[in-house]
């Protein structure tokens, strides 16, 4: 049977007129587009004391990237300077590429009132929630970071916030969402524990599901909604009322049904896993990246080097956390108290096995705009500091999948570019303090003028 069509009940002189019409519009639209095309963007070039490469790893002196566009137009002392160029000396300062938060919910954020974020995140409505988002993506860009993985996101917000930025609507990291979280009924992914007949259960359509079937649907929809990744639940967390914190939560079938089809749509996939066992399984299932990992034991982490399965240790959070558990109700404080014990012992253990490492700090969980504070962290617990830097962008990059695009100040990908002031490497707090930020040639944050 044949769909019903308005245009069949259109005479053939009106479509004809209609026809005309539309191409006449098209037509002076299209001329309307050429007559206020943009004029070349003048080249920026920048200079600085050093610059980091983040392939080799390495410190290099008189540091110059020239901008033309939204690329890098070239690297290095010997760079040639475009005509016409603006030239913005940095003096002792480092150029760094632009950073990349691996884990972030750039749509809400946890205050020391655990009670009322829980009241407010009942009685919000969807559009005043994706305001204050956009204003947490403005802050984290104007932090260095230019480039974030959305690991979370209720009522669709995290993905309209990433299609604003995208049409340049508002400031903001390059994003990538993941939409819901999947996980099982009664875990981490799930709601907290309100009856039912106060609040509508949750469904695939909000990532809860139970069976290798209903798991499938649940990343189905995800993506259907536009997720460019995939974020399940194999172990309990920290913030959720119901569950232990390292329990598993789902079953070996339940994760390869997860992975497997998030895989066939292209898309990697990230393991909230604060447990060893439900880690072992996320990584038998073939998961890209271990979120947390707070209590993972050497062997896991060796079969993450095999595998170059990443680890996202969200070591931030976890401080954070950990200096505030009498902010939170008494099951969360008891979890974050023995999650935030853990994690320092396994992220040095993973850094003397050679686990590759993303950075990402659960940014939401702590205030937006801090990210850089996890550089500092990872150093304290024994990652050399080029490592660090390497985590943050370069494995960042390949993580999330951009690495033809971002991730180092390599000519032909985009001008994602921060100076720091000073040595990162002899100071890793300077990349807290940015004082240039540029995401795609354009500048969020640029020294005053002289």
């Amino acid at each position: 049977m044949r769909a019903h069509s308005f245009e069949a009940h259109i005479p053939m002189d009106k479509k004809i007129n209609l026809v005309a019409g539309v191409v006449a519009l098209t037509l002076a639209i299209t001329a309307a587009g050429a007559a206020e095309a943009p004029a070349p963007t003048t080249p920026i070039v920048l200079k600085a004391a050093h610059l980091f490469d983040s392939v080799s790893g390495k410190l290099v002196d008189h540091g110059v990237v020239v901008v033309v566009g939204k690329k890098i137009e070239a690297v290095g002392a010997d760079a040639k300077i475009p005509d016409g160029a603006r030239t913005i000396d940095l003096g002792d300062a480092t150029l760094v590429p632009g950073f990349i938060d691996a884990h972030v919910h750039l749509s809400g954020v946890a205050s020391n009132n655990w009670y009322e974020d829980w009241y407010n995140g009942i009685m919000r409505f969807p559009t005043e929630q994706a305001l204050y988002g956009a204003h947490y993506a403005k802050v984290t860009l104007e932090a260095g970071i230019t480039t974030v993985r959305d690991l979370g996101s209720t009522d669709y917000i995290a993905l309209s916030m990433r299609n604003a930025i995208n049409a340049g609507m508002i400031p903001g990291p390059r994003m990538l969402v993941s939409n819901y979280a999947v996980g099982s009924t009664g875990g981490h992914a799930d709601q907290d524990p309100v009856p039912p007949q106060k609040i509508a259960v949750a469904t695939p359509l909000q990532g809860v599901c139970n069976g290798p079937e209903q798991c499938r649907e649940a990343v189905r929809y995800q993506i259907k909604y536009g997720a460019n990744v995939i974020k399940f639940m194999p172990s309990g967390g920290v913030l959720s009322l119901a569950d232990p914190v390292d329990n598993v939560q789902l079953t070996q079938e339940e994760m390869n049904a997860i992975v497997g089809e998030a895989h066939s749509w292209g898309r990697k996939v990230a393991a909230h896993c604060h447990g060893d066992r439900a880690a072992k399984m996320a990584i038998a299932a073939g998961v890209d990246s271990i979120e947390h990992g707070s209590f993972l034991q050497e062997d896991t982490l060796r079969e993450m080097k095999k595998k170059h399965v990443f680890l996202v240790p969200t070591l931030f959070a976890g401080y954070w956390t950990g200096q505030r558990l009498d902010t939170f109700p008494p099951s969360i404080a008891a979890k974050a108290k023995a999650a935030s014990a853990a994690v320092k012992q396994m992220f040095q253990n993973a850094v003397k096995i050679g686990v590759p490492v993303a950075m990402g700090t659960d940014a939401g969980v702590e205030p937006h705009g801090l990210n850089a504070k996890e550089f500092s962290l990872m150093a304290s617990y024994g990652m050399p500091p080029e490592q660090v830097l390497v985590a943050g962008t370069t494995n960042g990059a390949e993580l999330l999948g951009l690495a033809d695009q971002t991730g180092s100040l390599t000519a032909g990908k985009f001008a994602d570019i921060v100076a720091v002031p000073g040595n990162p490497l002899s100071n890793m707090a300077a990349t807290e303090h940015p004082v240039l930020v540029m995401k795609e040639g354009t500048l969020y944050v640029q020294p005053a003028a002289k």
